[in-house]
């Protein structure tokens, strides 16, 4: 615990991201608390609404943070790869809990199960490595704006060395193991090939 805080302590961007996630949770789950428990439904809507401005929480800090001097290290590329994917995969979140919510507390419809083979599951795959993509597209911006705001390249090494590079990999390998690996064993199954 103690090099958890002396972390935290060192680097103040991290205690940031730590508590724009925490918050985001806390946001999603009084929202849904307030909307089904409590049946606040105004008041639901305004936390689960909230939620994005953590996100604008967390780039206005880290913004500051290299405006303000300091050397961009790993904690900046985890805060742009945060906001990127709470961007793009925070409302289907939002979805998933609350279709759970409602079916649990307001007599709603059970949640539809994902498909595990088929068509169905085949765009399912697709649609989630877009979604990838985008996240991704959407870190890369990031980065480039905070490599553009320091300025200097020896400043920015960890991010352009770093996390550019990784996130090319990831969506590779969401690639390889979503869709590509959806579309070659379409029953869901693997299939031993014969030589």
């Amino acid at each position: 615990m103690d090099n958890v805080l002396d972390f935290l302590a060192g680097n103040p961007l991290a205690a940031v991201i730590a508590a724009g996630e925490i918050g985001f949770w806390v946001f999603i789950v009084g929202g849904l608390v307030a909307r089904y428990v409590l049946r606040l439904r105004r008041t639901g809507l305004v936390l689960l609404a909230a939620t994005p401005l953590l996100d604008v929480g967390v780039l206005v800090a880290t913004m500051i943070d290299v405006a303000g001097g300091a050397r961009a290290n790993e904690v900046h590329g985890i805060a742009a790869a945060y906001l990127g994917f709470s961007i793009v995969f925070g409302p289907s979140m939002v979805r998933w809990a609350d279709a759970r919510f409602a079916h649990r507390f307001a007599g709603g419809p059970p949640p539809p199960k994902r498909a595990k083979r088929g068509p169905a599951r085949t765009r399912y795959e697709w649609r989630e490595w877009g979604k990838c993509v985008l996240a991704c597209a959407i870190t890369a911006s990031v980065l480039l704006v905070l490599i553009f705001v320091v300025g200097t390249p020896e400043r920015t090494t960890a991010l352009w060395s770093g996390w550019l590079p990784r996130l090319g990999l990831l969506t590779g390998i969401w690639f390889v193991v979503g869709p590509l690996w959806q579309v070659l064993t379409p029953a869901g199954e693997k299939e031993m090939v014969e030589s």
